[in-house]
């Protein structure tokens, strides 16, 4: 599994030799050029000892050139680097900061712990009870801790553990369990863990389990709307909604399957899986409200918005991330257009929800129900700051800097979500109260990746170092507070530091990821190459061929891609 593009480091890039040379020998040089080529291509038995004396005579100004060149260098100093008239300029390696070779290495071996301690008391199952060291299959039996792991695993350059998990994949999971699945949770975590691993490795057997489970789970799109249910049986069958959200289905939960059903299509070459998903999207768009801020239930029989809370956190958060990532993910060409478009009203909707604190202006997002706003915010929107810098550059330059500048004031909040507790670790929720700032108000924390998740994104966009010290006073608190022998634990209660009993699989396959990636050159898993999905799998982005959207609801005009190449509020 060759890693270049992860073992490298970034260039210089050299200016052109004719930067430092007045313009009569720009001209000189560029003339000998000329010149040099032309002779190159005479045939030389017809040349005349005219010609070779003239030859000899351009050898020797080359010769003086060059001479004068090596002179400018001494001049200069090495910024120009060794010149080779004729030749390629050197490629000079750019030393990486040592304080983010070590922080990176603290990293992945913080994922080593994790990794080992689920090898060894839940291999194979959901997810790590690491208190009680044993293993718990809540999400079906699925291996979710495992195939979570798995890019995080390839990004970090542990192939024996790649390669044993890669074993137990191709020869031990099996789909074919009576379980009800949550369509949303199995997409983001199994279909695109595998995605991803397929992206990176190249390996089909990640391919054709990522189409057995989805196979599986397409009939919850089987509705009069086309609006999935958001509950399945994996070995029979028949979708529905949970009951406590009176049938109707959940805003995040059907708006956040495109990434990867649109990139198992482009990748398979069956378009079933994009038509499916990107029908949700054309009948969501027939009601689309002009600030683009929608209820978190919507029903399936009908394809509208059914009142309820509006949202940037739980239930409603993936949603807004989804249209703004599609558009990336198809390259942004006319193709996607319109999710962008629905993204940059969303965008609007929510300045509306912009509110600040007193006395400390902390910026915020409210929610919304119906005419009034609560003054309350998930850490679950802490994503929002990363989705609206990687969004800002779409707009025009005045556009571009609002936003980002929002972005920067939302993550520095959402930091203090983190600062502003005994343990440095952030509560699940946040009241606001005038005079007061902020307090805790549901105060677990269980291993979160939000708001890392956007300082890595601030980071990579500005090269602020800030973000990378904030991640890493994050990191810090995780380990002193979160740690222990066997594994990682959440917080039943950030203020007084009591520790629950599971180690999520979204911080091997989130957290740990986007703390890595802060502290690795922009190169490893570049933002222009790779897309991330809700749960931090990078998926190829890769360019769209539909010569427009979606089209009908019945899916019949989506000309078929080529491949070139969660948020919701879980503690269970």
């Amino acid at each position: 599994m060759a890693r270049t593009s992860r073992s490298s480091v970034s260039k210089w890039r050299y200016c052109q030799p004719s930067y430092y040379l007045k313009r009569p020998q720009r001209l000189a040089l560029l003339f000998i050029a000329f010149v040099c080529c032309s002779l190159f291509v005479w045939d030389r038995q017809t040349l005349t000892r005219e010609h070779e004396v003239e030859v000899s005579k351009l050898t020797e100004e080359l010769t003086t050139l060059r001479n004068l060149l090596e002179d400018i260098k001494n001049a200069h100093g090495d910024a120009l680097g060794k010149i080779n008239i004729g030749g390629e300029l050197p490629k000079k390696e750019v030393p990486e900061d040592p304080i983010e070779i070590e922080r990176r290495q603290k990293v992945k071996e913080a994922m080593l712990h994790a990794w080992s301690s689920y090898e060894q008391y839940a291999w194979g199952q959901d997810e790590l009870q690491p208190q009680s060291k044993n293993g718990v299959d809540s999400f079906g039996g699925l291996g979710a801790t495992l195939i979570d792991s798995l890019d995080t695993l390839y990004i970090m350059g542990l192939e024996e553990q790649f390669q044993k998990a890669r074993e137990w994949i191709a020869n031990s999971l099996d789909f074919n369990k009576d379980y009800e699945a949550s369509v949303f949770e199995t997409t983001i975590r199994v279909v695109g863990g595998l995605l991803s691993a397929y992206d990176l490795s190249n390996d089909q057997v990640f391919l054709d389990k990522a189409k057995d489970i989805a196979d599986r789970l397409l009939p919850a799109w089987d509705t009069p709307s086309g609006i999935p249910y958001n509950i399945i049986n994996l070995a029979h069958g028949r979708p529905h909604n949970p009951g406590w959200t009176g049938g109707e289905s959940i805003l995040a939960d059907s708006g956040t399957e495109q990434l990867e059903f649109i990139a198992l299509s482009q990748r398979t070459g069956d378009p079933k899986y994009q038509q499916k998903v990107e029908n949700v999207i054309a009948q969501i768009n027939k009601t689309f409200p002009d600030d683009g801020l929608l209820p978190i239930y919507i029903s399936p029989q009908r394809g509208t918005s059914q009142y309820s809370t509006i949202t940037f956190g739980a239930m409603g958060d993936s949603f807004y991330e989804y249209l703004l990532k599609v558009w990336i993910q198809g390259n942004k060409t006319p193709a996607v257009k319109l999710y962008r478009e629905m993204w940059e009203k969303s965008m609007k909707g929510l300045l509306s929800l912009i509110r600040r604190t007193t006395p400390s202006s902390f910026t915020y997002i409210c929610e919304k129900n119906g005419d009034s706003l609560s003054d309350k915010m998930d850490e679950l929107a802490c994503f929002a700051p990363g989705m609206l810098a990687l969004g800002s550059s779409g707009y025009g330059p005045d556009g571009s800097q609002k936003f980002l500048s929002l972005a920067e004031e939302l993550a520095w909040t959402c930091y203090n979500f983190y600062q502003s507790t005994p343990t440095k670790l952030a509560g699940e929720n946040y009241f606001f109260h005038s005079g007061q700032d902020m307090t805790v108000g549901t105060s677990w924390n269980i291993l979160r990746p939000e708001t890392v998740e956007s300082l890595f994104y601030l980071w990579r966009l500005t090269g602020n170092k800030t973000y990378q010290e904030w991640g890493w006073n994050i990191f810090q608190a995780f380990e002193k507070n979160s740690r222990i022998e066997s594994g990682y634990v959440g917080l039943k209660d950030v203020n007084t530091g009591v520790k629950d009993n599971k180690m999520q699989s979204f911080f091997l396959a989130e957290t740990l990821k986007y703390l890595y990636l802060l502290f690795s050159p922009p190169s490893v898993i570049s933002l222009d190459e790779w897309v991330f999905n809700t749960e931090a799998h990078p998926l190829k982005i890769v360019a769209r061929n539909d010569g427009g959207f979606v089209g009908k609801s019945d899916g019949n005009n989506i000309p078929m891609t080529r491949f070139r190449g969660r948020k919701e509020g879980r503690s269970g």
